[in-house]
């Protein structure tokens, strides 16, 4: 199976509403090689070491583990429980442990 990392990548990326090159840049890229070496990221032609991830998904706003999740449905859910707060996600791991749902 491939890694989910390049299409996730994309995704997020797009949805962030940002170029290759705007990423590349934010992550701290040389203007003129931030797009190239975005695209090959997302063509899953270099992987991005787990360091750069975490960089990559703080700029675009999603948990690292997005980018590794092979589900497609749980990769959503953790996006989503990513955006609360840890009080919430406390009291919804504590649900899911006592069978509540």
């Amino acid at each position: 199976m491939e890694t989910p990392t390049p299409s996730r990548l994309k995704a997020a990326r797009k949805a962030a509403g940002l170029t290759q090159q705007q990423l590349g840049m934010a992550l701290g890229m040389e203007p003129n090689t931030a797009s190239a070496r975005m695209n090959q990221y997302e063509k899953g032609k270099h992987a991005p070491d787990f360091l750069t991830m975490k960089r990559i998904a703080k700029e675009l706003d999603v948990p690292v583990a997005y980018f590794y999740c092979e589900e497609d449905i749980l990769s959503e859910l953790i996006c989503a429980l990513g955006k609360l707060k840890k009080e919430e996600q406390i009291r919804i791991l504590n649900s899911l442990n006592s069978d509540e749902i």
